[in-house]
């Protein structure tokens, strides 16, 4: 009975046609597309709405008029003289819930326009670096042959570049996830301003939430150029050695083969 595993030669060459296929693109990426991209996201980043130096050019309307206050009376003696009681922080929730939001009186409020256009532009390009990152981490991982007789030779190389390329991919996730929290920190403190509409607090920290995403929505164009620039010089350095590796890895599996015969 041999020991060697029967594989099925059409399935075998439609996984070489696509090992060639990722070596391919992945060697392009390297070479052109990371040049490229760290370029254009340079030039992006020299753009007139990316460089606001006011930042409260990027402020946006709340749209939620300040209604005329409510006189308080006390009901329990009948005068008509606002009580001055001290009540507990739990009463006061109880007796003064806010303001009932049934619906907005100027309608829907919307997002900060601004911003807005921003993260629009910027999240397709977090979701191409991380499948770019991908496809070069699958060649890095494809192009070294597996370990034989305990021969670790260029295993280092590869588990560096791997493991490099794969934090470039959770800090790119990340950008997202930050994106995420930024719309429902927003929309929760608008609706606080909904319910409590006389609070200041509450407006200005709209503000400030806006002001900070701005800057960090910048830096993240940064972090997109800097890791192209960084995935191109960790990469195009060690090619050649990788591919040496792959050279050796692969001679030396031969004369395994031909000696066992």
């Amino acid at each position: 009975m041999s020991s060697l595993l029967k594989v099925d030669q059409e399935l075998k060459k439609k996984v070489d046609c696509f090992r060639e296929r990722i070596t391919s693109e992945a060697e392009d990426l390297v070479a052109s597309f990371f040049p490229k991209k760290l370029l254009e996201l340079d030039g992006f980043l020299k753009e007139q709405i990316l460089n606001v130096q006011d930042l409260t050019q990027i402020h946006s309307e709340m749209n939620l008029p300040v209604p005329d206050p409510i006189l308080l009376t006390n009901s329990h003696d009948g005068l008509d003289a606002p009580t001055l009681k001290k009540r507990k922080l739990e009463e006061v929730d109880e007796n003064f819930p806010g303001t009932k939001v049934f619906v907005m009186p100027n309608g829907m409020l919307k997002s900060n326009a601004q911003l807005v256009e921003i993260i629009e532009k910027v999240k397709p390009e977090i979701r191409l670096l991380i499948e770019k990152c991908n496809t070069v981490k699958m060649w890095v991982q494809l192009l070294i042959p597996r370990i034989e007789d305990g021969n670790n030779f260029g295993v280092s190389i590869q588990e560096e570049t791997v493991a490099e390329l794969r934090t470039v991919e959770s800090e790119a996730a990340s950008y997202l996830d930050q994106i995420s929290r930024y719309y429902i920190t927003r929309a929760k403190l608008v609706s606080k301003i909904a319910k409590y509409p006389h609070v200041e607090d509450y407006r200005r920290t709209v503000t400030e939430i806006d002001e900070k995403e701005y800057i960090s929505l910048r830096l993240i164009i940064s972090e997109l150029r800097n890791q192209y620039l960084h995935s191109s010089c960790l990469i195009s350095p060690k090619r050649l050695e990788l591919e040496q590796v792959y050279k050796y890895k692969t001679a030396e599996g031969r004369k395994r083969r031909i000696g066992g015969q």
